[in-house]
């Protein structure tokens, strides 16, 4: 059986993914510096007597995180700074959690001689492209957050250590991700708003921004099911829906999820923030050609967040 380590383990998708692998047999080993992951959030696996966790973290203790590599047969590497809106508070904040913790891991990997990685990369790398849905193959797109950047330096980086020293990659370009756990992200910002005062939501720019989601189940299935049948040693996958919503569909569903009549303010611009793409849909044929086909929609994800945010604050 497999030996697996997960990085970012205490985060959204992160233990969601242990979950699913502890189910199927393996061996994990979680890491996590628990800044902004939670303990809470591995209950199921730390009752598992093939789990390990370890509180290290990726930046600063690399000859621990060695050690730990010892014996590991593939690594998903998860961690990361992951809200793309605060980057521009402080440009070296992507860059450090995301690609110099990267580079950090790639070289502990080749000490230890560990050559199998899959890597969550973003969408967010195809910035403002004119393609739509977007394919893996789009023309070299022009950077439109620091995020964005930083995990395109990632994928950069993992594509030269593929080269230079024999390593395996599957790299993941997902859509934003939704359901159990979720920690950020425009359902949590509207949940919390409401929360607070049902009568009045504030949204940030027009409402009309197109964007696809995807069920953090459908996500992990997918990272597993390349696990099994990418036979390259290199590849790139986009992982998300055919279809889209506005932010204006999304409102919708939230207020109704929580029985909430907002009044409902929207802005004038086509982006909520510095680095907001207006539209996001990404082909994912190559993915479904293995096999991959998403069981909740949009809409059924959105619902789901909402009912596991109002159960977590009760």
């Amino acid at each position: 059986m497999k030996k697996i380590m997960v990085t970012g383990a205490a985060g959204f998708v992160g233990s969601n993914l242990i979950d699913k692998l502890l189910s199927m047999g393996s061996h994990v080993v979680g890491i996590d510096n628990l800044k902004t992951g939670k303990l809470v959030s591995l209950e199921f696996a730390l009752r598992s007597r093939n789990f390990k966790f370890i509180a290290l973290d990726l930046m600063t203790e690399k000859s621990l995180l060695v050690e730990e590599l010892k014996g590991i047969d593939e690594v998903y590497h998860l961690s990361a700074n992951a809200d793309v809106r605060f980057g521009p508070e402080d440009p070296y904040r992507d860059f450090n959690q995301n690609t110099l913790v990267t580079l950090n891991l790639l070289d502990a990997m080749r000490i230890a001689n560990v050559n199998r990685i899959f890597f969550s990369s973003t969408g967010s790398i195809y910035g403002e492209s004119n393609v739509f849905p977007t394919p893996e193959t789009v023309s070299f797109p022009v950077q439109t957050s620091l995020y964005g950047a930083s995990k395109l330096a990632c994928e950069g980086l993992i594509q030269a250590f593929c080269n230079t020293y024999g390593m395996r990659a599957s790299i993941f370009r997902f859509v934003s991700v939704l359901g159990p756990r979720y920690s950020h992200g425009h359902v949590k910002d509207f949940f919390d708003q409401i929360s607070l005062d049902p009568r009045n939501l504030k949204v940030l720019g027009n409402g009309f921004q197109a964007k696809s989601y995807v069920h953090v189940n459908d996500c992990v299935n997918g990272m597993i099911l390349v696990s099994e049948y990418q036979t390259t040693p290199l590849e790139i996958f986009n992982i998300g829906l055919d279809e889209v919503c506005t932010v204006r569909d999304s409102v919708g569903w939230i207020i109704d999820e929580m029985r909430a009549k907002p009044i409902v303010q929207y802005g004038e611009s086509d982006r909520g923030w510095i680095g907001d793409n207006p539209i996001i849909q990404l082909d994912s044929s190559k993915l479904r050609k293995l096999g991959w086909a998403p069981k909740q929609t949009i809409e059924e994800s959105i619902r789901a967040t909402v009912r596991y945010l109002k159960d977590s604050s009760s």
